[in-house]
Parts: structure tokens; C-alpha cells; sequence
């Protein structure tokens, strides 16, 4: 009886300590804002935003805030866009 416990106990602090950070990066889009913060009570902190298509665009919604654009790791940008999708119309009666 104790070995089950104790082999419970040892799974369930493997999964506490283990790391739990999401992606941050949105592949879908070729341009990420960092957002550097520092933060009141909670402490300081960063993440990153990445619904931008041109450094401009991110750059003019960076403008005034602790933040800097860069490329997005994760787009491919070297793979062809996908084929548009054809769209079936319903048959009308």
C-alpha cells in the first residue's frame, strides 16, 4: 500500500515542478511585438504579441510603450500560401 502512494506522491511533484509557459509566438502572423513591463505589486513581466503583417505597423503600436517589433521565429516564410478555399453554394430550391 505505501508503494502506490509514494510512486502518486513522486508523479505528482514532477508534474508541479515541471514548466508550464504556453507558445508565445503566433505562427500565423510574420511580425511579434515584445512588451517589456516593470510592473507594480505583481512584479515586473514581458510578453509578446504577434498579430502584425510589417514591422510598421508593429512599430507604430509600439510607439510610446516599453516594447520593440522583431520577425516572428515560427512564421514560415518561405512556404507558398495555402490555395483559397473554393466555396460551395447551396442549391436553391
Amino acid at each position: 500500500m505505501r508503494l502506490p502512494i509514494l510512486t502518486l506522491t513522486a508523479i505528482a511533484t514532477l508534474f508541479v515542478a515541471a514548466d508550464a509557459s504556453a507558445q508565445t509566438y503566433d505562427p500565423r502572423y510574420p511580425v511579434c511585438m515584445h512588451v517589456y513591463s516593470l510592473g507594480g505589486r505583481g512584479g515586473g513581466g514581458e510578453f509578446f504579441d504577434c498579430s502584425f503583417t510589417s514591422i510598421p505597423q508593429c512599430q507604430a503600436t509600439a510607439s510610446g510603450r516599453s516594447a520593440s517589433c522583431d520577425l516572428n521565429p515560427y512564421y514560415a516564410f518561405d512556404e507558398p500560401p495555402p490555395p483559397p478555399r473554393k466555396r460551395h453554394k447551396k442549391p436553391q430550391h
